[in-house]
This record gives structure tokens, C-alpha cells and sequence, in this order.
């Protein structure tokens, strides 16, 4: 049992008690936000804002450069997602001050007045491609590059080449593709970008323990399990829901 605990958690006796707090922060506010999406509450981006933005900080301290570009994407497209999801709800509210009404016509005013879900259409594939393949080709850049940014940004002495890349880079590179889609399906409130979180949140659990941030893994393991969850609860929302689409 010691020993499963020394590997689990024993990197962080090299952490400040700074760290450690502020990942512990990050992992709650992160789940948090991840259970507020799952019931299309509007809280998911402040609350989701808040992890994204500590982490940005601490994955730039780590060093973990492809990690970091994922969470300063997140933290745009929170505020993307934010005015969107705002201006959906605004589109959908219905309100009858003068009339009462029965129990099932105030269920079909929340219904209404809900955020609308959506399906992932075709005009939306080749944005998708082309983040996936714009997101890749940036993330494989700054891994490229790695060495002169570990040098402080300097040429002298570095040497670079693909010969540099290990595993963890190339699939750091997927799983940026993947978590970037799936933000951008997210902000757009299509039903499929749940598929995405599943497999880039599934993959990402090995991942995180490899590279030594227990906490954070732990964190992609709750992820996982709320994000087949929700996929369901998207798609009862969806089905229940007036059949109107928004932009």
C-alpha cells in the first residue's frame, strides 16, 4: 500500500505547498465546471474559467507547453461559449406575467427558456478538420522548438529535429486536436462533443500519471465517467426539447 501511495502521489514532496494547493483548486473548479455543462448550466464557463486560468499558470511551470496552449484555448472559448450560450438562452425565454399557468405549461416555458441543444451538422466538418490540423501542426511547433524555449528562448547550444520527439509528445498532439474540437463543439452546444471529451478524456488519465501530475489524472478519470454520462443527458435533453434550431 506504501509503495502504491509513494507512486501515486510521491512526486509532489518535490512541489511547493503553492502548487499542490493550486492544482487541487484547479481539479475542483474543473469537475465542477464539467457537472454544470452536463446539465447546460451557463456556470460552467466563470467556473470552468477559473481552473483554466490556474492551470495555464502552473503548466507553463511544468513546462508542459502543449498542455498549456489546451487550457488558454479553453479560457477563449469560455468567453465565446459564455456570450453564445447567453444569447441562445436570451433567444429561447418565454414569460407570461398575466396569466397563471398550469404545471405543464410552465414545464414547456423552462423547456423553452432552456439552453437548446444541438447536433453536429455537415458545415461543421471541415471547421473541425481544419482546427484539428491547424491545432496539431502549432502543438508539434512548440515541441520542435522545446529546446530553445527550455535554453530561455535562445539558439546557442540547442539542438532541434523530430528525432527529439517522444510519445508523449505525439500524443500530447492528439489529445490537444481532440480537447480543442470538442471546446469549440461545446461553445457551439452540439450533442458530439461529448464523443470527443470520452476519448481524448480516457487517454489523457495514462497520460497525466506518466507525467507525474496524480491529482490532475484523477481529475480525467471523473471526466471520463461524467462525460459518457452527459452524452446520455444531452441527448434525453434533446429529444424533449422544442425541435427549433439557433445558430
Amino acid at each position: 500500500m506504501v509503495e502504491i501511495f509513494n507512486w501515486l502521489f510521491g512526486q509532489y514532496a518535490d512541489y511547493s505547498t503553492l502548487f499542490i494547493a493550486l492544482e487541487l483548486i484547479a481539479v475542483v473548479f474543473g469537475v465542477a465546471s464539467v457537472m454544470l455543462a452536463s446539465k447546460t448550466n451557463i456556470l460552467v464557463f466563470p467556473i470552468g474559467l477559473i481552473s483554466t486560468a490556474i492551470f495555464v499558470y502552473l503548466l507553463w511551470k511544468w513546462q508542459l507547453f502543449g498542455d498549456m496552449f489546451i487550457n488558454a484555448y479553453y479560457t477563449v472559448m469560455s468567453l465565446y461559449g459564455w456570450i453564445n450560450w447567453s444569447k441562445n438562452k436570451a433567444n429561447n425565454t418565454v414569460s407570461d406575467h398575466i396569466n397563471p399557468t398550469s404545471q405543464q405549461d410552465r414545464a414547456l416555458k423552462e423547456a423553452e427558456s432552456a439552453i437548446q441543444v444541438e447536433r453536429l451538422s455537415a458545415k461543421d466538418l471541415p471547421i473541425l478538420a481544419s482546427l484539428a490540423a491547424a491545432t496539431m501542426a502549432f502543438v508539434a511547433l512548440v515541441y520542435y522548438f522545446r529546446p530553445v524555449i527550455n535554453n530561455g528562448f535562445s539558439f546557442e547550444g540547442t539542438v532541434l529535429g523530430l528525432q527529439l520527439f517522444t510519445w508523449v509528445d505525439y500524443t500530447d498532439m492528439l489529445t490537444t486536436a481532440l480537447f480543442l474540437m470538442a471546446m469549440w463543439l461545446m461553445a457551439r452546444r452540439k450533442i458530439e462533443h461529448w464523443l470527443l471529451w470520452i476519448v481524448a478524456d480516457a487517454i489523457s488519465v495514462p497520460l497525466y500519471f506518466y507525467k507525474g501530475l496524480t491529482f490532475t489524472a484523477l481529475q480525467y478519470v471523473v471526466f471520463t465517467l461524467i462525460a459518457i454520462w452527459a452524452y446520455y443527458e444531452w441527448q434525453q435533453r434533446y429529444r424533449k426539447q422544442p425541435q427549433t434550431a439557433y445558430a
